[in-house]
């Protein structure tokens, strides 16, 4: 049983430390930044954060509305001119060593399911299909075929 006392004391010798209030007086911004330096929420009440925070949004909505319109604008008209450039005859899609890369990729992702288990592999093969259709889709179509010649006109 004295040993059990000894044990209680040494206990009490400790000292309860409380972590919030000790993060509230050493708080590593205020090493980095300097003493003026802290949380929003110790410098302004609670109507000004949300008016700030109001107008920072409708300020960041803003910025993005119109640099997303601009990037869009580019984006379409770029692509627009490219299948202006590829009906004028400015790009030739070579078609043929689009399918035979398009195969080669087919080859090198099959060789890599093998390794994996059968599910995934019938995933992986599925997903190159459906992949490979979706590039050649969003390629430029060739220019089509010039018209038969008109059959000529005999009067009686």
């Amino acid at each position: 049983m004295a040993e059990r006392r000894e044990d209680q004391d040494s206990d009490e010798d400790y000292e309860v430390v409380d972590l919030t209030d000790y993060a509230r007086r050493h708080q590593w911004w205020s090493r980095v930044f300097g003493q003026n330096s802290g949380p929003i929420a110790e410098k302004y009440s609670v109507t000004t954060q949300i008016m700030m925070g109001g107008v920072t949004g409708w300020c960041a909505g803003y910025l993005f509305q119109r640099v997303g319109k601009i990037a869009a604008t580019a984006i379409g008209g770029g692509f627009i001119l490219l299948q202006f450039a590829n009906h004028s005859g400015y790009v030739q899609v070579d078609w043929k060593k689009v399918e035979k890369d398009v195969n080669k990729a087919k080859k090198r992702l099959k060789k890599k399911a093998n390794k994996a288990a059968p599910e995934i592999s019938n995933v992986i093969e599925e997903g190159v299909a459906r992949s490979s259709v979706s590039f050649a889709m969003s390629l430029p179509l060739p220019p089509p075929p010039p018209p038969p010649p008109a059959p000529p006109t005999t009067t009686l």
